[in-house]
């Protein structure tokens, strides 16, 4: 997880540009990944951890209603948890993590489903991810998932506009290697 947390903060750097992170099933791992990168207090505004539904409405902004009707994890739940961290943190970007970790399925949703949500200057994007393993694994996928697609956004909006405050459009962001299919 270093080397991609690594790749992301050096671009954020770079860029002169912010991020939040907003958690549920990661649980603060995707946040302490980022906070371990020297350098991350000049680009890291702070993130939420908001493990029980309620409060990803309340903390995170996402509409209640959405909530209600599909449950917390959701590809738009993810969306919004993003963009929601995106804003009340007023970071750059968004980056948040959502699904079920085991060991039993949750509201008819099973282990292994995770979705991850990056929002940015750009927009947004989610990934929906279906993973096997243990919780550990699936925590520990989902987080190195979230940088990934963090650093694919970001990659893109060095493609967008070259002319970025420090941009360079040939930078590579390192991509993560994953255990799962």
């Amino acid at each position: 997880m270093g080397s991609a947390a690594a790749g992301v903060v050096h671009r954020l750097v770079q860029r002169h540009e912010t991020l939040a992170t907003v958690e549920s099933l990661t649980g603060g791992s995707l946040a302490a990944s980022i906070v371990d990168i020297a350098g991350v207090s000049g680009i890291y505004r702070g993130g939420l951890v908001v493990y029980a539904t309620e409060l990803k409405g309340t903390l995170a902004g996402v509409p209640t209603d959405l909530l209600s009707e599909r449950g917390p994890v959701d590809p738009d739940v993810a969306a919004a948890l993003a963009e929601g961290g995106r804003q009340r943190c007023g970071a750059d970007w968004g980056v948040a993590t959502t699904g079920v970790a085991g060991p039993e399925p949750q509201d008819g949703k099973p282990v292994g489903l995770v979705y991850v949500a990056v929002a940015g200057p750009n927009g947004g994007e989610v990934r929906q991810l279906d993973l096997d393993g243990g919780r550990d694994h699936v925590r520990a996928a989902a987080v190195i998932e979230a940088l990934r697609l963090l650093a694919e956004r970001i990659h893109d909006a060095d493609v967008q506009d070259p002319d970025a405050q420090g941009s360079a459009p040939d930078a590579q962001i390192p991509a993560p290697a994953t255990n799962h299919p």
